[in-house]
């Protein structure tokens, strides 16, 4: 196993891809710790940019398309125009003093807890990467990808594609009714 590592690090499509992965990471853990909804919308920007270049490292070219415009660009837009046509409290004096009386009952208990949960995630993790085989020569690439999904999704996919559009539509409807309920 260690010696596939080291082969992987001789290409250098890898260091490309670890630091794709990396920004992925960094992206997901500024969003967990940010205090301002802004700067989590822009570090989650940076994690589905991100995701995008690991697609593209992989070869999925399409993915990667659809997750920048769909996922950096459109979800990302609306999450902004969300929290701009909303009100929020700036000051959060009430929320942190929520979170100091909780933090104080439960802080302990749910950092055990996490920790608990990251190894064992990283002990089924390392158990499956042993036990796993991967193939030694990369199957054959189809010649154009992005013309055969493209092609798939307006013949065969074209009602789920849709029906997918129009659930997002209502999601995001339903969310900004919601939230202008809130606030009267």
């Amino acid at each position: 196993m260690l010696n596939n590592l080291i082969d992987n690090l001789k290409d250098p499509a890898s260091y490309l891809y670890m630091l794709f992965a990396i920004l992925a990471i960094g992206g997901g853990i500024v969003m967990l710790n940010s205090a301002k909804v802004v700067h989590m919308v822009a570090s989650l920007a940076v994690t589905f940019i991100s995701l995008a270049g690991l697609y593209l490292t992989l070869g999925a070219g399409f993915v990667a398309i659809v997750q920048v415009l769909i996922s950096a660009g459109a979800v990302s837009i609306l999450m902004i125009f969300g929290i701009k046509l909303t009100k929020h409290r700036h000051d959060g004096e009430d929320e942190r003093e929520e979170a100091e009386k909780v933090g104080a009952r439960s802080g302990h208990l749910h950092e055990i807890l996490a920790a608990v949960g990251v190894l064992a995630l990283f002990g089924v993790l390392y158990y499956a990467i042993r036990k796993a085989s991967f193939p030694t020569a990369p199957a054959a690439e189809p010649v154009n990808t992005i013309l055969a999904t493209g092609k798939l999704l307006v013949s065969r996919y074209a009602l789920p594609f849709e029906i997918m559009a129009v659930l997002l539509t209502a999601a995001f409807v339903g969310a900004i009714v919601i939230a202008k309920r809130e606030e009267e």
